[in-house]
């Protein structure tokens, strides 16, 4: 098998395990990854079960694209992203309930949880509101990420990024999650947030805790 057609079957069942997981809903969301010949992106309008390896675009640095069907219309911030961020390999952006939820709200995620900082820091902010497609919410994009894997889109969504498409994917779910864990604290009164001497110490014990395991 061809490297390219394993990077498109790759790309097809990140895309539909995000809509197994309950991320996305129609054709809700997008996925992309980083692959040889460029950024491979799904498709605009096309149902997830639908794909097939030829029908994934193929999408350039310039913003031109080769391939018969037209890429997601959010393909300027993955390209975006894989330009500003050379160890990004995959980009996952979805829709889901909790993570939508607070981004119709323009909240972000505080430090409620440790789990935050596997996300890059202290919180998980919220973009600001620009029109979907557009370069203005590129921009907003680079932004919220700066220092992060994972942020909200105001009124949109929320969407992670990783070392490839799986470790982007499991970072949405997790994004998800913790959303929803938010929201549910919220109803009990409000979460105790932790201090940055709590954020910084967890930040360091993740990088021991969570690093490859070798098994040795």
């Amino acid at each position: 098998m061809s490297q390219d057609l394993q990077a498109r079957l790759d790309l097809i069942r990140a895309a539909r395990e995000m809509a197994a997981r309950g991320l996305a809903a129609g054709t809700s969301g997008n996925v992309s990854l980083r692959a040889a010949a460029g950024i491979l992106i799904t498709p605009s309008a096309v149902p997830y079960e639908a794909l097939t390896p030829e029908m994934i675009p193929l999408l350039r640095s310039d913003g031109s694209f080769e391939g018969r069907f037209r890429p997601s219309s959010e393909w300027r911030f993955h390209l975006d992203i894989y330009l500003s961020r050379p160890e990004v390999g995959g980009v996952v952006h979805h829709h889901a309930p909790y993570c939508t939820a607070l981004a119709m709200a323009r909240q972000e995620i505080p430090p409620c949880h440790y789990m935050i900082t596997r996300f890059g820091g202290g919180n998980v902010r919220c973009a600001d509101y620009a029109l979907f497609g557009t370069a203005e919410l590129s921009h907003a994009v680079l932004v919220a990420l700066e220092g992060r894997t994972g942020c909200l889109m105001a009124n949109h969504g929320g969407l992670a990024v990783g070392r490839d498409v799986f470790a982007a994917l499991g970072a949405a779910t997790e994004l998800e999650v913790l959303a929803q864990q938010y929201l549910l604290s919220l109803q009990a009164g409000g979460p105790a947030l932790l201090s940055d001497q709590e954020i910084g110490e967890a930040i360091n014990q993740f990088a021991v805790a969570y690093k490859p395991n070798t098994g040795g």
